[in-house]
């Protein structure tokens, strides 16, 4: 996001949200940033668009059931992008004409054309954004096509995702991803398959999935299978490293070669991975990245109410086979025991005698992660130097 926000932006959001942000991550935040609708709609606007989000997966955005698209419409946040491929080069623009402000494709959907034309007056763009014809408006004097232009948004490709920044004013995304690229780069996720994908729909705000994710202290109660193939105290969070993410690691136990029910490899080992270690790590704002000795499981949200997220689960290895049910096999189970549990502190912020309790020593990852939260409230940079 921008190094700072306008005083009036976050003016918006709750005082007492924005007092317990400028005392630094103590505690839990209070109830209203995972109840509110207000407050979502303020970090739809400043924490989505306002950041590097990841949008996908390129080979899935660009795929069509006719071929590659050249066209394909989405949301960021809550900014209506146009991403365009004109061979390989890849652009993110701003989905809104500039004669009357049309959609210029429907969110989801996608065209094969080498042109962007609006249907609503058919003004027409070429695949970078500028525009190539106004009906009507050849003899209208002082009209000036190259003042009419799609608005160019930030786009970058990372490891076969894409990322865009919704709003103008951003940190070069090198600079975002800091340290985070030597976490996950030995994985090269680019060189892996997809071998399945599940999609949810928790009924849990997104930070509380997040704030899940980024600890074990529960693990002992909800996850069994999990506890059976990777011991929940094991493990080290990745402290004082620069970009914008949070995270750690945990080790397997002795004799186990993933986290499958039965502790057996779902894929061939991944060249550069430790075959010991599985990480978990968070790319804000929403792309939650776990790589392991054979496969790399990603989970991508998107908000869709204060209590209520779109999780995307994907696995990908090197190549996919009879054994990668293993992973998909253990991770479903594991996911549906985190939603209940999300569900149900989702259900607990509702309640008027809820309180902001303390962090516990095995959450210091969730401290981080309420940290980059609060920052992001008080319109800081979101990045480490």
């Amino acid at each position: 996001m921008t190094a700072d926000l306008a005083a009036a932006d976050i003016g918006t959001l709750d005082p007492a949200l924005l007092e317990a942000a400028a005392l630094g991550a103590t505690r839990m935040l209070p109830a209203s940033a995972y109840t509110s609708d207000d407050v979502l709609a303020w970090e739809r606007r400043h924490l989505f668009a306002g950041a590097w989000t990841c949008v996908g997966r390129e080979d899935d955005l660009r795929r069509g059931d006719d071929g590659a698209v050249t066209q394909r419409a989405l949301v960021a946040g809550d900014v209506a992008v146009l991403l365009t491929w004109d061979g390989d080069t890849l652009r993110a623009l701003a989905n809104t004409c500039r004669h009357r402000g049309h959609e210029l494709i429907a969110a989801g959907d996608a065209s094969y054309k080498r042109s962007v034309i609006c249907p609503y007056h058919a003004w027409t763009y070429d695949l970078s954004g500028a525009l190539r014809a106004a009906p009507d408006f050849r003899n209208v004097d002082g009209f000036a096509p190259t003042e009419h232009s799609l608005s160019e948004l930030p786009v970058e490709r990372w490891h076969g995702w894409v990322f865009v920044h919704a709003l103008h004013g951003t940190v070069p995304f090198a600079e975002y991803v800091g340290a985070l690229e030597d976490v996950v780069a030995p994985y090269a996720p680019e060189q892996l398959v997809l071998g399945d994908r599940h999609s949810y729909e928790v009924a849990a705000n997104w930070k509380v999935i997040s704030e899940n994710y980024h600890e074990c202290y529960h693990c002992p109660l909800i996850h069994p299978e999990l506890c059976q193939v990777s011991p929940p105290q094991s493990g080290e969070n990745y402290d004082g490293m620069p970009g914008a993410w949070v995270g750690g690691w945990m080790d397997l136990r002795d004799g186990m070669a993933t986290m499958s029910l039965t502790g057996e490899a779902a894929g061939a080992p991944i060249p550069g991975a430790n075959p010991r270690r599985v990480a978990y790590v968070q790319l804000w704002p929403n792309l939650l990245i776990s790589p392991h000795p054979d496969y790399l499981m990603v989970h991508r949200m998107v908000p869709l109410a204060p209590n209520r997220t779109w999780v995307e689960c994907s696995w990908f290895l090197l190549e996919d086979g009879p054994d990668t049910a293993r992973a998909v096999e253990f991770w479903d189970i594991t996911n549906k025991q985190d939603w209940k549990a999300c569900e149900s502190v989702q259900r607990g912020l509702a309640s008027p005698h809820f309180r902001p309790g303390p962090f516990a020593p095995a959450e210091d990852a969730v401290q981080a992660f309420v940290g980059l939260v609060s920052r992001g409230y008080l319109g800081e940079a979101l990045h480490l130097p």
